[in-house]
C-alpha cells in the first residue's frame, strides 16, 4: 500500500553515497521505509531494524528519550558500548511543521555539521514524500465509508480503488473530544477513518475512529489506539475476503457498545469474546431497557443485583457463589429468596433464572 518506496529508497541512496555513511530511513511509527550500507558498521539496533522491518518498543523508547519526536533539527544520539549501540545522528524528517519519519545515518565521526547540510535537498524531498504518502492514507481511509456499507455497489467502488489483501479486522474506537490521535503514525497498511459516524442505535452523536488492519495485528492496534483515545474500542472478526470486512465492522461496532460496561472485557472487547452480549449488542436500547426491567427491584440493589448475577453465572452452585462472594451460604440463601420476592421470579425454575440472567446482563448495557 506503499506508493514512493521507490522514490524513498533512490534517495536514501544517494544521501548514504553522499556522505560516505551508512543510512537508514523509518517513519513516524519506526517501521524501516529503506536503507543502505556504505560500510561494514551494523549494530544490534540497525540489525534488528533492518530484519523485523521495524524497531522494537525498547528501542523505539531509548531514542525518543534523547527528544527526537519534538526535536526541530538534527540529534546526535552517543555509542552506548554496553547496549551495543554506535554513535548515529537522527535527522526527523518534518514537512510543514509535522515530523513524518526519521532518517538514521551512522557516524563515525566524519558527519560534520557542514557535510549534514550538503544533503539538506535530499531529507526535505525524502520528507515531502512521506507526507504525501500520509494524505494519500487519509483519502484512502474516507473510502472505509464505502468499504463498510451496507450496499454492495458501494463496497464495490470502493474495493476498486484499494489494494486490499485478507485477512483483514475491522476496528472501531469512540472518538475524544480532547484527544486527536496522530493516526499517520500507525503502520503503511492500515487504512483510518477518525470521523466515522456511530451507525449504532444508541448513537451518541460523537464520531468513531474506523480502521481496517491485517488481522495478525488487529488486537495489538486496537488496544493502541484505545490507549491513545483513552475511551474504549471493539475488534471485529476476521474475514479472509476484503469484500466481507464491512461484516467484521458491524461486529466492532457491537464490540464498542459492550467494551468498557461489562467486568470482562473492557476497555477493548473483541467480537468472538463476547458470549451472550453478542446477542444483547444487536437489540435497539429499546428492547434493552425492556428486558433490563425483568430485573425488578434488584436495579435498586447494587450488591442485591451482584450476588444474583454472581450466582446465575455459576450455574446456581451455592457453595462457589458464596466463596466467590465472600459470604456464608446461609447470606447467601437471604439474599437469593430477597431477590425472587423483588423480582417475583423462581431462582430454582429454568426459564425464570434465565430470564433474571438475561436481565441483569442487558442493564450492565445501559
Amino acid at each position: 500500500m506503499y506508493e514512493n518506496g521507490g522514490v524513498l529508497q533512490e534517495t536514501i541512496d544517494e544521501i548514504a553515497d553522499v556522505l560516505g555513511a551508512s543510512a537508514t530511513l523509518e517513519d513516524r511509527a519506526f517501521q524501516l521505509l529503506a536503507y543502505a550500507a556504505q560500510s561494514g558498521d551494523i549494530d544490534v539496533v540497525r540489525q534488528e531494524s533492518i530484519l523485523r522491518r521495524r524497531a522494537s518498543d525498547g528501542v523505539r523508547a531509548y531514542f525518543e528519550g534523547y527528544g527526537i519526536a519534538t526535536a526541530r533539527g538534527r540529534v546526535r544520539i552517543p555509542a552506548d558500548a554496553e547496549l551495543g549501540v554506535l554513535a548515529r545522528v537522527c535527522v526527523p524528517l518534518r514537512h510543514q511543521g509535522v515530523t513524518y519519519g526519521y532518517l538514521w545515518l551512522l557516524d563515525d565521526g566524519t558527519l560534520t555539521e557542514e557535510r549534514l547540510d550538503s544533503v539538506s535537498g535530499l531529507v526535505a524531498r525524502a520528507a515531502t514524500v512521506l507526507a504525501q504518502e500520509a494524505r494519500r492514507r487519509r483519502d484512502l481511509g474516507g473510502h472505509l465509508r464505502e468499504l463498510f456499507s451496507a450496499d454492495a455497489e458501494e463496497r464495490s467502488w470502493a474495493l476498486s480503488r484499494l489494494d486490499l489483501r485478507g485477512p483483514v479486522t475491522a476496528i472501531a474506537v469512540r472518538a475524544s473530544a480532547d484527544r486527536v490521535a496522530p493516526l499517520w503514525t500507525l503502520p503503511r497498511d492500515v487504512l483510518a477513518d477518525p470521523g466515522f459516524p456511530d451507525p449504532g442505535p444508541a448513537d451518541r452523536g460523537e464520531p468513531l475512529v474506523a480502521l481496517l488492519a491485517p488481522a495478525a495485528h488487529a488486537w495489538e492496534l486496537a488496544v493502541r489506539i484505545q490507549a491513545m483515545y483513552g475511551t474504549a474500542a471493539g475488534v471485529g472478526d476476521a474475514r479472509a475476503d476484503p469484500e466481507e470486512a464491512w461484516r467484521s465492522w458491524r461486529e466492532a461496532v457491537h464490540a464498542l457498545r459492550v467494551a468498557g460496561r461489562v467486568p470482562q472485557p473492557a476497555p477493548v472487547a473483541a467480537w468472538s469474546d463476547l458470549g451472550v452480549y453478542r446477542t444483547l449488542a444487536r437489540l435497539t436500547p429499546e428492547a434493552l431497557r425492556e428486558l433490563a426491567a425483568e430485573t425488578g427491584g434488584l436495579a435498586a440493589d447494587p450488591e442485591l443485583a451482584r450476588t444474583v448475577e454472581g450466582y446465575l453465572d455459576r450455574a446456581g452452585h451455592v457453595q462457589e457463589t458464596a466463596a466467590a462472594l465472600g459470604v456464608h451460604r446461609q447470606t447467601l440463601y437471604y439474599r437469593l429468596g430477597k431477590a425472587e420476592r423483588l423480582t417475583g421470579r423462581d431462582l430454582a425454575d429454568g426459564e425464570d433464572r434465565l430470564v433474571v440472567h438475561l436481565a441483569l446482563k442487558a442493564a450492565r448495557l445501559l
